[in-house]
């Protein structure tokens, strides 16, 4: 039988998000068993959380949204992946604005912090998402879907017509040691004819070469760190959406899968457990 975790400890980040642009503080608290991860704003304390639900996702471009009423929170996905793979079942994520921060457009410091602070098991049976049959999600031309498998495990493939990156696939059996080395570094990807484009929308306003990484006609306009880091932030990406079907067991195939097929499958699969 698995217990539910916790952090040990809180964790405290500042930075600015990548969407907004805003300055954000950022705090992970422990939370009590059957808490589930929840976000709620430290500046509206009239505002009541927000549970990280597949149930509760309002918009998917460019980022996962969450939201209750007028209350909102976007980019969740490099927070909730980090989340999920250190396997922690409760959290209040606290922030004093919509979105939390970008870093450098991966999960890297968000899963050192959260090793850092440590987890504790509670004194909860945990209810693991077990994919116990085939759940698929497509459009006609990407598509995402769960299978069972004994463990976590993800198969990305990855399609761009640019021919800087074409085809990339990876497969990672998900576990702390290797999301941490092979995962949790790889950034969040933008071309660079699409940056203003998505300025002009509101988008993108705390990207920078900091932030993201931006490819052109002519080649990577900052240092990659891995050669397919973009099928490996899609990894990244569907295991943030998936956490917001639970903690799940099985095998996530993938084929072009954005924020909209991810957190689709995610609702799928939470429904029909519910």
């Amino acid at each position: 039988m698995q217990r539910e975790r916790t952090l040990a400890s809180r964790v405290v980040y500042d930075g600015i998000g990548l969407h907004s642009g805003r300055p954000v503080h950022m705090e992970l608290v422990p939370a009590a068993t059957g808490t589930g991860i929840q976000f709620a704003r430290a500046d509206l304390p009239e505002a009541l959380p927000v549970a990280a639900t597949a149930a509760n996702v309002t918009a998917t471009l460019r980022a996962t949204t969450i939201g209750a009423g007028a209350l909102k929170f976007f980019t969740i996905e490099h927070l909730m992946s980090a989340l999920h793979v250190h396997g922690i079942d409760n959290c209040l994520v606290l922030l004093d604005a919509e979105e939390p921060p970008v870093v450098d457009g991966s999960a890297r410091t968000f899963f050192r912090l959260i090793a850092e602070a440590g987890t504790v098991e509670q004194d909860a049976e945990r209810q693991v998402t077990v994919i116990d049959r085939v759940y698929r999600v497509d459009d006609g031309s990407h598509f995402v879907m769960a299978v069972p498998y004994d463990g976590l495990r993800v198969s990305f493939t990855s399609l761009n017509e640019h021919p800087l990156i074409g085809v990339q696939y990876y497969n990672l059996e998900v576990t702390p040691e290797a999301y941490e080395r092979e995962i949790a570094p790889a950034r969040t990807i933008a071309y660079e004819k699409e940056v203003k484009a998505l300025q002009a929308n509101g988008l993108g306003l705390g990207g920078s070469l900091e932030t993201v990484i931006v490819y052109n006609d002519e080649g990577w306009m900052n240092p990659l760190n891995f050669p397919n880091e973009l099928v490996r932030h899609k990894i990244l990406d569907v295991l943030g959406d998936l956490r917001l079907a639970g903690m799940i067991r099985g095998h996530i195939i993938a084929v072009a899968s954005g924020h909209a097929l991810n957190t689709a499958l995610a609702k799928q699969i939470a429904e029909e457990r519910k």
